[in-house]
């Protein structure tokens, strides 16, 4: 009984977006990417909230006046850079070189302008004022973990990892994804766990294809959020389907020597607006959070 109310509620969604952009939450948005910029004085108008280019619900001007963020959101936006400006010191000089593959989170798809996501937050903190890290960012929208396998193969994104000290990893949210859409006239969570096992085996061919690249690049696999969440809060089955995949997740990149870095928790804060207007990618906001703890992830990792 509850697979068909979760069927009922993923075709709803599934429907509804198809209806409206033609195209799948997490494959082929328009790419916007964070501003770094403080916020403005009063006296100026403040920035604009994420917008995207696609076909979007307008924001009800009770909760965000024509798309721009609250002054609580500029204040948490202003402590969430502040903090990554913090940890910006712990860098240690062999961290001078990082690539980022994956999805559509490494991409920066959501975000309200062109500059690459929570990499290119990260790009823009750390390079502030003189180039001390070089980053190459391979992030590609709608990515599966066999497309991103393929992808490995390319040229220029070999020859990056190869001179990396370290690799950013994004990936499984459209393996999952591509589950919902094929079978939400009957999901089960045996068919979950059946992609899952194929998921598993091609995550360790890209961990893989990374160590035999550049054997010495420290390898970080940044997990995902429930994207229903914003829809379907109360349906527990489906954050037990993205916890499953992230634990799994998690064991096969620390079996490889590598580090798991997980933001599922950062997503959570039902006071806060962390996504953009499609409802499934981050914001502005969203993309700091991530930036924040990758870079706490990568600076810990360098102090032990």
């Amino acid at each position: 009984m509850v697979y068909t109310i979760i069927a009922i509620l993923l075709m709803a969604a599934v429907v509804s977006w198809v209806v409206a952009s033609q195209k799948s939450p997490f494959e082929n948005v328009e790419i916007q990417i964070p501003e770094e910029e403080e916020s403005p004085p009063p006296e100026e108008q403040p920035e604009e909230h994420p917008a995207m280019e696609e076909e979007a619900e307008p924001v009800e001007e009770e909760a965000v006046e024509e798309g721009r963020p609250s002054p609580e959101q500029d204040q948490l936006s202003i402590r969430v850079k502040e903090e990554i400006q913090r940890a910006i010191h712990s860098l240690s000089p062999r961290s001078r070189h990082i690539t980022a593959v994956g999805d559509s989170l490494t991409q920066g798809v959501g975000a309200s302008q062109e500059e690459g996501g929570y990499v290119g937050i990260l790009d823009r903190a750390v390079n502030n004022r003189i180039p001390l890290v070089a980053f190459d960012n391979y992030g590609k929208r709608g990515n599966r973990s066999d497309q991103l396998l393929k992808r490995l193969e390319k040229p220029e994104i070999t020859k990056s990892i190869a001179k990396s000290d370290i690799v950013l990893i994004t990936i499984g949210a459209n393996d999952i994804m591509k589950v919902a859409k094929e079978n939400f006239t009957n999901l089960q969570m045996e068919t979950f766990n059946q992609e899952l096992r194929s998921y598993e085996h091609r995550l360790e061919d890209i961990i893989e294809t990374v160590k035999e690249t550049n054997p010495d690049s420290e390898i970080f696999l940044i997990g995902f959020y429930n994207p229903f969440e914003a829809y379907f809060q109360n349906v527990k089955e489906l954050d037990m389907i993205v916890q499953n995949w992230n634990t799994s997740g998690q064991e096969i990149v620390e079996e490889e020597g590598g580090v798991f870095i997980p933001i599922a928790d950062l997503f959570k804060d039902a006071d806060v607006h962390l996504f953009a207007d499609d409802n499934f990618h981050p914001n502005d906001l969203g993309y700091q959070r991530i930036a924040k703890r990758v870079l706490e992830y990568i600076t810990n990792e360098e102090e032990e």
